[in-house]
């Protein structure tokens, strides 16, 4: 078993990371200087490749999911976990936690790779961090995984509900998602409502088929797209009034109001923004913008871009809370302000003439600066 550790800082410069070929390039090249430390992480037996991000630590522990994805290199899995764990940083500070932020990324083909041996592998390394990081589900990982990780492990959350944990933390993740779009339409149209509207959701995963149940209870027309056949025919089974796009393209050219991103990040590239028929974009997917600049885009047509790690931080708030003895209805309570967060985001950026994002960059980033501040504050024995 291998274990690499090093900051950001030293793998860019070369002083570290030698057991990771070709990732020092990509690192240097990601600007990402600002995170605090990156593991690389390998077990040969197991078949364990992955690595783990901590971007910020000022509000407490790193906490951020542990993403299993069939990536085609080193260098595409190094860029993922550094935008997912910076964003992680901002959810974390927008969502009130006192958690840092941090992710994690396992190189392979889940279906083909995960068995006991990696996973308990993966859960030797994030214990070896001593608490600086705590992992959590994300795409390719589930309950019964972290159940798991946690055998060798003592920072892990989302496990299920059988060993004490919350269990499936899709379930508040399409519910903040939807408290988000319910400000976001009062911001657009006056009124907190969605009744009516055409709603577009690409991926009907774990947070779009729940979100499309919020939506189509409070009377919204919903039009689904997934890469899987077998995602779409769950939830016509459930609801067959629900229309299906062939794809992300079909899905944009309908007359939508609301478009819902629930898949991997990066639909909305130069040529959606320029095209997109929606006024309203919010969904549950991380890092949406393609890139840097879209935002600005967005803003320029009137389209209300409700920022996604401030609207899917349900799922967060949800694992958090178990940390403390999980409480559903308090996670709910917590999650449920997603709406006024957004509603008081977007009026700052009307207030101060910029993008949803950099309103809520600011409003993130000065959290991080007045609470991390304390830390400082020696305490007496």
């Amino acid at each position: 078993m291998t274990n690499v550790f090093s900051s950001a800082a030293a793998a860019a410069e070369g002083d570290g990371g030698g057991d990771a070929p070709g990732t020092v390039s990509a690192l240097a090249a990601s600007g990402h200087g600002a995170h605090e430390q990156v593991v690389f992480c390998r077990d040969e037996p197991s078949g364990l490749r992955a690595i783990i991000a901590i971007y910020s630590t000022a509000l407490g522990p790193a906490l951020g999911g542990t993403r299993f994805y069939p990536y085609p290199d080193e260098d595409a899995a190094l860029a993922d976990v550094l935008n997912l764990s910076r964003a992680m940083a901002y959810k974390n500070a927008l969502a009130g936690l006192d958690h840092g932020g941090g992710k994690a990324v396992i190189i392979g083909d889940p279906a083909r790779l995960k068995s006991e041996a990696l996973l308990r592998a993966y859960g030797r390394f994030v214990q070896s961090l001593g608490g600086r990081y705590i992992t959590a589900c994300d795409v390719g990982t589930y309950s019964e995984d972290m159940d798991l990780i946690a055998r060798e492990c003592r920072f892990v959350t989302g496990r299920t509900t059988a060993n004490g944990g919350a269990g499936d933390s899709s379930v508040l993740t399409a519910f903040g998602v939807f408290q988000g779009m319910r400000a976001a339409a009062e911001h657009a149209w006056g009124e907190a409502s969605l009744a009516g509207r055409t709603v577009g959701i690409e991926g009907v995963g774990k947070v779009g088929h729940r979100l499309a149940e919020h939506l189509i209870e409070a009377g919204a027309r919903v039009v689904v797209c997934d890469v899987s056949d077998e995602a779409v025919a769950r939830i016509r089974a459930r609801h067959p009034d629900i229309e299906v796009a062939a794809d992300l393209a079909g899905l944009l050219a309908r007359p939508l109001d609301v478009f819902a991103p629930c898949a991997l990040g990066g639909s909305v590239d130069d040529d959606a923004a320029a095209a997109m028929p929606a006024r309203i974009i919010c969904g549950g997917a991380n890092n949406q913008l393609a890139h840097p600049g879209i935002e600005k885009v967005l803003a320029d047509r009137g389209i209300v871009y409700a920022p996604d790690y401030l609207v899917n931080s349900g799922g967060v708030i949800q694992v958090a809370d178990e940390l403390a003895g999980f409480s559903f209805e308090r996670a709910r309570a917590r999650a449920e302000q997603i709406f006024s967060t957004t509603r008081k985001i977007l009026t700052l950026a009307d207030d101060e003439g910029v993008p949803p994002a950099v309103a809520a960059d600011r409003l993130a980033e000065r959290r991080m600066s007045e609470i991390g501040r304390l830390r400082g504050i020696l305490l007496g024995g």
